[in-house]
C-alpha cells in the first residue's frame, strides 16, 4: 500500500494503495490502520472522511503506535472526527512523547507553555522541549533557546540560549537564525 502511494516500484495509485492499506488494517496491522486514516483525512484514495479518519486513527493509536497517536491528538484538538476536546488531544500527545517522539514532546511542551489541555507549567515545558531538542528537533531547540533568553521556567542564560539557537539554525531554522 506505501509503494502504491508514493510510486515506489510501481506506478503511483492512490485507490491502489487504499486498497492495500485497507486489507493490512483489516487485519489489525498499526502501520496500516495509521496511514488509512491519514488517506481518509485527505480524502486519497477514498472520499474525505474524518470519522473514518478517526475511527482507524484511534485503532492505530490505541495499539500504541506513536505517530498515530499524535494523529489523533490533533484529531481532538480539532474536533476532526470526534467532539473538540483539547485535553483528550494533550492526552494523547502525553502517549507519544513518552515513547520518546520528538515532535510529540515539542508539542507538548508548547501546550504546557500556554495552558492547553493541561495547567501552565514552565519547567514542564522546559523538561519537554529539552527531551525534543536533544533528538535534533530544529523547532524544539529554537523554543528551548527561546525559554532560556526569557528565563522561562529556567533560569536565564544567554549562554546557553545561544547554543540552542546555533544548532537550530545550523538545521535551517529560520527563526533560530
Amino acid at each position: 500500500g506505501l509503494m502504491a502511494l508514493d510510486g515506489q516500484g510501481v506506478a503511483k495509485d492512490q485507490a491502489e494503495a487504499a486498497k492495500w492499506l485497507r486489507r493490512a488494517a483489516d487485519q489489525g496491522f498499526a502501520l496500516g490502520q495509521s496511514n488509512l486514516g491519514l488517506l481518509y483525512v485527505k480524502g486519497a484514495g477514498v472520499p474525505e472522511d474524518a470519522q473514518e479518519a478517526f475511527k482507524w486513527t484511534r485503532l492505530a493509536a490505541e495499539q500504541g503506535l506513536a505517530a498515530a497517536q499524535v494523529n489523533l491528538g490533533l484529531m481532538y484538538d480539532k474536533g476532526m472526527g470526534v467532539a473538540q476536546d483539547t485535553t483528550a488531544g494533550t492526552q494523547w500527545l502525553q502517549r507519544a512523547a513518552d515513547q520518546g517522539l520528538a515532535e510529540a514532546q515539542a508539542n507538548l511542551a508548547m501546550r504546557y507553555v500556554k495552558g492547553q489541555g493541561v495547567g501552565q507549567d514552565d519547567r514542564e515545558a522546559v523538561k519537554w522541549l529539552r527531551r525534543a531538542a536533544d533528538q535534533g528537533l530544529a523547532v524544539a531547540q529554537s523554543n528551548l533557546a527561546l525559554m532560556y533568553v526569557k528565563g522561562q521556567g529556567v533560569a536565564q542564560d544567554r549562554a546557553v540560549a545561544y547554543h540552542w539557537y546555533r544548532l537550530a539554525a545550523l538545521q535551517g531554522d529560520p527563526a533560530a537564525a
